[in-house]
This record gives C-alpha cells, sequence and structure tokens, in this order.
C-alpha cells in the first residue's frame, strides 16, 4: 500500500532508506514511485507516484544555485551529493516529457580490496607497471568504478607517488597515505575534460585516472599522456576488449586510425572488461572479467587492425594472466557462485561456454 500522497519526505530521507535496503541506486521519473535498484533489479518502494512538482522538488533540493542554473541551462547536468552518516552519491539529473527526472547511485565510503571484489590477482602486478593504459570498461553498473578505486588505493598504500584524478563527480574519496592525492572534478575544480589534461602534464604526475574516455578530444589527450611516461588508468562503455580497441580507433577520422592503432598498441597494458553476476545462493551479484594483457603479439594484432582475432589470442593467453569473459563465467560456474544458466545468459560466445560446460559434466 502506497504511502499517504500528503507525506512528504525528502531526498535524504530515500537515500537512507536506500543504503538501509542495499540498493545500488535510486531512480526519480514522474508517475512512479521512487524505485531502487537492488541486486540488479528494479523495486519499486512503498511511496506515492511522483507528479512533476514533487520530482522537482526533491531534486532542486540537493542542487546549488550554480548546478540548479547549468541543469537549466543545459538539461543534464552530472554532480555528487553526500548524506552525512550514509555516504555519497552520484547524481545525473535529466529531463524527460518535459519533466525533472534523476539516477543517484550509492558510492561506498570504504575502498575495497582485491580479494574482497574477487578480481583476477593478475591486478596485482599490473597497477605496479611503472607506465601505460589500464583500460576498466563494461557498462553502466558493472563496478568500473569500484574496480578502478580498488587498483589505485593498491598503489596509494604501496607506492610514494603523485596521483591526480579528473572526475565527472568524485566518487571515491582518497586519502593520502603512501602517496600524495589530487582529485579534480570536471565543472568544479576544472572547466572541461581537456583543459584538465593538458594542465595534469605539467603538475609532476606519476599516476592518471581520466573517469572517461568519453571523446575524440579525450581519448587523443589519455593516450599522449601515456605516451609521456604516465601510468593511466580510464574507463569504457564497452563489453569487451576487442571492441574497446575499435571504439578507441573509430572515434577518429579515417586518415587518423592507422596512426591511432599505433599509438594504442604501443602504450596499451592491459583491459579489464567486467559485468556483475547475480550469486546462485545469496544476494548480491559477483564480476566477470575477460583480461586482455598486452603482450607483444597482442600490440601486434592492435596495430595492424586485426581485432578479430583478439578474443582467440585472449582464450589462448592464460600463461600471460588473460582469459575471455566465457572462461571467467565457467570458473565461476565450477566454484558454484552462480548457475550455468545465468552464465549463459551473460555471455555473447553462449557455444564457447556450452562447450565448456559440458566438458565439465
Amino acid at each position: 500500500m502506497a504511502l499517504a500522497q500528503s507525506l512528504r519526505f525528502t531526498m535524504d530521507d530515500l537515500l537512507r532508506l536506500s543504503v538501509e535496503k542495499g540498493a545500488s541506486d535510486l531512480h526519480l521519473t514522474v508517475g512512479l514511485p521512487p524505485v531502487f535498484r537492488i541486486n540488479g533489479k528494479l523495486v519499486p518502494t512503498e511511496y506515492a507516484r511522483l507528479s512533476p512538482e514533487e520530482t522537482k522538488r526533491l531534486v532542486y533540493s540537493i542542487l546549488n544555485d550554480k548546478q540548479k542554473e547549468k541543469f537549466e541551462k543545459t538539461w543534464e547536468l552530472d554532480c555528487s551529493h553526500g548524506v552525512r552518516g550514509f555516504g555519497r552519491f552520484r547524481v545525473n539529473v535529466f529531463r524527460q516529457r518535459g519533466a525533472v527526472g534523476a539516477c543517484l547511485r550509492a558510492i561506498s565510503s570504504r575502498v575495497m580490496q582485491r580479494e574482497e571484489l574477487m578480481l583476477p590477482p593478475i591486478v596485482e602486478s599490473i597497477v605496479h607497471q611503472p607506465n601505460g593504459l589500464i583500460l576498466v570498461t563494461g557498462a553502466t553498473g558493472a563496478g568500473k568504478s569500484t574496480t578502478l578505486a580498488c587498483m589505485l588505493d593498491t598503489i596509494n598504500r604501496e607506492k610514494k607517488y603523485h596521483i591526480i584524478t579528473i572526475e565527472d563527480p568524485i566518487e571515491y574519496m582518497h586519502p593520502h597515505k603512501m602517496s600524495m592525492i589530487n582529485q579534480r572534478e570536471v565543472g568544479q575544480d576544472t572547466q572541461s575534460w581537456a583543459n584538465a589534461l593538458r594542465a595534469t602534464l605539467r603538475e609532476d604526475p606519476d599516476v592518471i585516472l581520466v573517469g572517461e574516455m568519453r571523446d575524440q578530444d579525450t581519448i587523443a589527450g589519455t593516450l599522449t599522456a601515456a605516451e609521456t611516461g604516465h601510468l593511466v588508468f580510464s574507463t569504457l562503455h564497452t563489453s569487451d576488449a576487442a571492441q574497446t580497441v575499435d571504439r578507441i580507433v573509430d572515434v577518429f577520422p579515417p586518415h587518423h586510425q592507422h596512426q591511432i592503432r599505433v599509438q594504442l598498441s604501443s602504450v596499451l597494458t592491459a583491459v579489464f572488461s567486467q559485468q556483475l553476476v547475480t550469486r546462485a545462493r545469496e544476494d548480491g551479484r559477483v564480476p566477470a572479467i575477460e583480461v586482455l594483457i598486452a603482450t607483444p603479439a597482442m600490440k601486434n594484432l592492435i596495430r595492424e587492425g586485426k581485432t578479430h582475432q583478439i578474443y582467440n589470442a585472449i582464450q589462448t593467453g592464460g600463461s600471460a594472466g588473460m582469459q575471455t569473459m566465457e572462461q571467467s563465467l565457467f570458473e565461476m560456474v565450477k566454484k558454484r557462485l552462480i548457475t550455468a544458466e545465468e552464465a549463459l545468459d551473460c555471455t555473447m560466445h553462449p557455444e564457447d561456454l556450452k562447450r565448456m560446460l559440458d566438458s565439465n559434466r
């Protein structure tokens, strides 16, 4: 039964409830009650359906005047919001059917370690490389930010480095440990991704995190940063390693693409493509991760534009720490972390996975 329409609640009330329910996201849209995403599933709350006025009231209650002005000018806004005692949230505000809508994602206040996240052991050695480009890819909500935070924290705990992050918005707050960390938020600490990247190269960094390779300028700047001897981390919304390479190259005009392939092949260190899969016997989800390691043979495939051969090269690259998504899913089925049915729902190569599952019976 829906709560009374007259009962006014605040955004912070909703966010506290979302944390108590273990939700990853809170959705606000006109015509529905506030909706949580819990373990990957949308779950409506018991509040009444939101009107345009109520939705706007809730969203605007957590925006400052500058943010409201920007949203009303561009009709899009990314920012963050904190609730004392409950944590921080990444906020995306948008318009739909002439009304305000929003999605707020919970950001854990604690950076989890590799073992807790069930990341492959190869992560430990990869993040200690002195330079290169490390990419974490996957769909929205695949845990990319959590994985990157773990990687940066490993460096922060073990190396005396200068780490600079460029984010929109800042998600995990990293305290200074062995490393010194400067975190810059686009729109608050810098005017644009491109400006921040150019400036970062003059700020004596050892490690650079670019929150997302969003466009041609950001991708070009990220590749240049890696090429100039820094260790660079970034993300892309791609589902596997081969698609990641193609996405980076295809952003550029045809007459530049060969040069970008050469540049990418020279700086790429690793690609971790991940998705979250529902656990078999308990609540929660676990990451399935495809791992590409940029061996000399892999660099050659990238340079020559033979991305169609990358999947097979990963399949046979286990000795270098590589694994396909199907191999990752298969291992989780063997460990009874997920069901075979769930694994088959998550693969883009079902025949390969079926062969592995059949061989294990």
